[in-house]
């Protein structure tokens, strides 16, 4: 053994040794703090005998930790992740109650409730310990790094010539453009700000009409996100309820793009998908809602899940945050509640445990599993972090919820931009995000009704007894009921009987929400109806919607001019004179191709209906219980951002514009093959059915890394 492997072996033996001599001291500490806890036995001990005791103790702990605990976790798999989040504090004090039960003369003893929480404070010094020792060496903190995902370096990296770089695309889910610029500005973004600094291009680009994940998403992955008209929709030859989030509907328009491109997608070729709806292509894929459904023996979905909780340090640190994440939520609504903010919805129920999951649990392991990709050297990376959409839904685009939430976005993405200092080939990491958010007061706070009940009424159905009152008691809320009025040939329930539905019957119409889009659609008429056709059904229905204060416009099919767009005031303009200058104006530049493009699509609904969008304040109104919004036209939820390093091609020409989501995949396509990297290919790929199967909660990387440690400062700064 050469002298550089002594001295190795020696430095290992040396932070061992350490890890094993600062966990007894935390031990001697715990025991003089807590009562339940015991390290002598009844009739005392000498303060050698003690810490020798502890030695006992702490050594059996990391014992256990480092083979039984994996075991453990893996017997788990099937638990759901939020809950096996929850049982890591039991399981880790589970096991320092048997590491107690092994010291001799049973000197060591506590509460169930006490080694929960010594377990906790242990793993997470053993772990800063370890980490603090780690950082100081590179090339130990280099192999904890590889050893921890499971892949070793090359034994002369010398010998092995310099790879083309891989390229790591990170999705800001729902963080738009102007409110990246912002949080820059404001100081709470470091890592995107030095990155602009540095000479990093900052792009806007603008959505289809349907600004929402799924259509953005498979149009960036896929190239293709034609005949997704919203977030959900009606289909009228199958008749299905198309839900972009759902696995079935995922998997469904993932096929149909993949058929339609004859394309794998832009992940083809040694890809890994992490967090997505969409593989991409990928063989790698972890929290990837395509292959959510699948069952059979190959489903391995827990997998990403095991590598993550198989280092109890990581457990006890996500679990911990995930109870502090709910805690904040809580005390954010509570604070919202008192103070009486406008617009405000509702918060409560398992809100809280839905947010901690999507801005701890998911941003853990994802961002963990992108720096196993990393170190893995794997070509192309795509990770959607989907931590601000989830909290600006409810707490509104802008303020200090989603404050918060975008300073913890920047330190992962910092994060992920120094592990990539350590992998061994060099990596250009692009920012982009899917949509942004518009925020507003929901349709249903603004005029007391729901776009639901609004369409019932112009049908002559029964409504809900809320269309009476409006929480807000805004003059538009009485000019929207005035309007409801005046169109229907019945009078509004206003009694004192218990709301309910009637039950559905295939004459009555399908009314759907994507944000501030809406979708009208009848089941028992087989075509996309036209205006004739409805008004000779309800003659008041497309005159109720178009004359509402809260809608902006309809569009809806003619068989006099193919299709038009309706508005206030008796406005009626054929789809194919549409103009930005016309009703569409108050929307931006490109409302009228997107809206367009959607009317071309076989399951566009009978009446599309957009929201009104009031350009000074920003705001649209959501036919959700959404105070921050996206789905439609109208607002900063239709202007994402791409951030690509100096190094790659510019995104678009000097005073060109970047639009659409297919038009983006081009763009990341182009990327990919620039400096030598891969080729996606082009000719037709397997049904993405037949991909690898891993649930939403699983992955195929083989380990991955805790997501809040240092890493060595860089020696060139």
């Amino acid at each position: 053994m050469g002298y550089g492997r002594w001295r190795g072996a020696g430095r290992a033996a040396v932070r061992v040794v350490s890890v094993w001599a600062v966990s007894t001291a935390t031990l001697l500490v715990l025991a003089a703090l807590l009562p339940d806890f015991q390290l002598q036995s009844p009739d005392g001990d000498s303060l050698t005998r003690t810490a020798l005791t502890a030695a006992w103790a702490a050594g059996a702990f990391g014992l256990l930790t480092a083979l039984v605990w994996p075991l453990v976790v893996r017997a788990l798999l099937l638990v759901p992740a939020l809950v096996l989040g929850m049982l890591v504090f039991f399981l880790n004090g589970s096991l320092l109650l048997v590491a107690l039960w092994l010291i001799p003369d049973g000197r060591g003893a506590a509460d169930p409730e006490t080694a929960v929480v010594v377990a906790a404070v242990m793993s997470a010094v053993a772990s800063a310990t370890s980490t603090a020792l780690a950082v100081r060496d590179d090339d130990a903190y280099r192999r904890r790094l590889y050893r921890l995902t499971g892949r070793t370096r090359p034994r002369d990296p010398r010998s092995v010539p310099v790879p083309a770089p891989g390229t790591v695309f990170l999705q800001l889910d729902g963080v738009g453009h102007e409110v990246l610029r912002r949080a820059v500005d404001d100081g709470l973004m470091p890592t995107v700000a030095g990155w602009l600094e540095a000479g990093y291009r900052l792009t806007p680009w603008r959505t289809d009409w349907s600004s929402q994940t799924g259509a953005s998403q498979l149009g960036i992955l896929h190239g293709s996100n034609e005949d997704v008209p919203a977030f959900r929709w009606y289909e009228k030859d199958t008749g299905r309820l198309m839900v972009s989030n759902r696995p079935a509907s995922a998997v469904e328009l993932q096929r149909r793009a993949v058929r339609r491109t004859g394309d794998g997608g832009l992940l083809s070729l040694d890809g890994a998908s992490r967090g997505n709806l969409f593989s991409g292509g990928a063989d790698e894929v972890a929290l990837v809602l395509t292959v959510a459904a699948r069952r059979g023996r190959r489903n391995r979905s827990r997998a990403g899940y095991f590598a993550y909780f198989s280092d109890p340090a990581n457990a006890v640190r996500t679990a911990g945050s995930l109870v502090n994440e709910v805690v904040r939520e809580v005390v954010q609504s509570t604070r919202a509640r008192l103070r009486r903010e406008t617009p405000r919805i509702r918060r409560g129920g398992t809100y809280p445990f839905v947010r901690a999951f999507a801005t701890v649990v998911e941003r853990d392991v994802v961002v963990a599993a992108v720096m196993g990709d990393m170190l893995a050297g794997r070509t192309a990376v795509y990770a959607d972090l989907v931590a601000y959409d989830e909290v600006a839904h409810h707490s509104g685009p802008r303020g200090r919820d989603t404050d918060q939430v975008l300073r913890r976005l920047d330190r992962a993405v910092g994060l992920i931009a120094r592990v990539a200092e350590h992998a061994p080939r060099p990596y250009r990491i692009v920012l982009l995000s899917d949509h942004g958010q518009s925020p507003g007061e929901t349709f249903e706070g603004a005029y007391g009704l729901t776009l639901k009940d609004l369409v019932r009424a112009g049908c002559g159905l029964p409504v809900s007894r809320r269309v009476g009152r409006t929480r807000s008691g805004a003059e538009a809320g009485d000019a929207a009921r005035d309007a409801l009025r005046s169109a229907l040939h019945r009078p509004v329930e206003t009694g004192e009987e218990t709301e309910r539905e009637l039950p559905a019957r295939p004459s009555e119409p399908v009314v759907l929400a994507s944000g501030n889009l809406g979708l009208v659609s009848f089941p028992d008429v087989p075509h996309r109806m036209t205006r004739e056709e409805i008004d000779r059904r309800h003659p008041a229905l497309l005159r109720t919607l178009a004359q509402h204060p809260g809608i902006g416009f309809l569009l809806v099919a003619s068989e006099a001019h193919g299709s038009v767009v309706l508005a206030r005031d008796g406005v009626e303009v054929p789809v194919a004179e549409l103009a930005d200058d016309g009703p569409l104006a108050v929307f931006g530049r490109g409302a009228a191709d997107a809206v367009r493009r959607t009317d071309g699509f076989p399951h566009v609904a009978d009446v599309m209906v957009n929201s009104m969008y009031d350009p000074a304040a920003g705001t649209v109104h959501a036919f959700e219980e959404q105070i921050g919004s996206h789905g439609g036209l109208g607002g900063e939820q239709a202007h994402p951002f791409l951030l690509s390093p100096p190094e790659l091609s510019p995104p678009v020409g000097e005073g060109e514009e970047l639009v659409g989501a297919e038009r983006v995949h081009r763009v990341l396509r182009r990327w990919l093959r620039e400096d030598d990297g891969p080729q996606v290919p082009l000719g037709p790929s397997a049904d993405p059915a037949d991909a690898p199967e891993i649930s939403p909660s699983g992955t195929e990387v083989e380990s991955v890394l805790p997501v809040e440690w240092p890493v060595p400062p860089d020696k060139n700064h």
